[in-house]
């Protein structure tokens, strides 16, 4: 085999599997792992829980995004702040295991998904958390890297809103009435 051959044969493949590296991100997407944090301050106690279980669709032409969190996938510091949180004075894990978002980007336009960059994502819909129903809309980003789409954002939730509220005990002091909730997520073709 000659050298021209030789190299035609190690360039072909390298470079196929290059543009498969790169190609745009597009169609329906899928979010397997995605990550959400919430974090409760009051001035008796900081509170935070984490969620690595959080499934999600995204679908690039039309926007239209939706979120299933499975409440019991939250991890928290103490034992006994997980407990409290899955019991049925709090979220009531065992008759609402799942809380969900269905919603779309508003200005998908403004969303290259064939080219990398960050890009501001206007998002509204219906949050469904121990089966209370609410509409939000909120700011977030989409950062696209070769290939690769993230979604990030960071809104405040007021717990009474969902019928989460404490009247007296130690939660009514130590768990404030609005949490920060942190939601990143990476996406990759179904």
């Amino acid at each position: 085999m000659n050298m021209k051959k030789l190299t035609y044969l190690f360039i072909i493949p390298m470079a196929m599997f290059a543009l498969a590296a790169f190609r745009p991100v597009a169609g329906k997407l899928i979010s397997k792992a995605g990550h959400i944090n919430f974090f409760s301050h009051t001035s008796l106690e900081d509170i935070s829980a984490n969620n690595y279980k959080v499934v999600s669709t995204l679908e690039t032409t039309t926007g239209n995004v939706a979120f299933s969190v499975p409440m019991q996938g939250f991890e928290f510091e103490k034992a006994l702040m997980q407990q409290h949180f899955n019991s049925k004075d709090f979220l009531n894990t065992k008759d609402f295991p799942k809380a969900k978002f269905e919603g779309k980007i508003t200005n998908i336009s403004d969303v290259d998904f064939t080219k990398d960059g960050v890009y501001e994502a206007n998002v509204s819909g219906n949050l469904t958390i121990k089966d209370v129903t609410k509409p939000i809309n909120e700011k977030g980003t989409v950062t696209i890297k070769g290939g690769v789409l993230n979604a990030k954002t960071k809104f405040k939730l007021v717990l009474a809103d969902y019928g989460i509220t404490f009247k007296k005990g130690k939660p009514s002091t130590n768990v404030a009435k609005e949490i920060e909730v942190t939601l990143d997520a990476d996406y990759q073709s179904e």
